[in-house]
């Protein structure tokens, strides 16, 4: 993945993506989770994905509804 400049600072507004994934070609079984983040003047990142489920019976019960 593209990871920029890593010695540019972060600043309000800008977007980062935190994507966490495991891959077992054994199996041909992958899977990635993201969370897209916006870093504020002040406080904590607010994660844009946060509304999203990622549970394996929240995504069922969404698929089954």
């Amino acid at each position: 993945h593209d990871y920029g400049e890593l010695k540019t600072p972060m600043k309000p507004n800008m977007v980062f993506t935190v994507e966490p994934g495991i891959y077992i070609p054994d199996e041909g079984l992958g899977i990635r989770l993201e969370d897209d983040v916006v870093i504020q003047k002040s406080g904590s990142p607010v994660n844009l994905m946060a509304e999203i489920p990622i549970e394996a019976d929240e995504i069922e019960s969404l698929m089954n509804a």
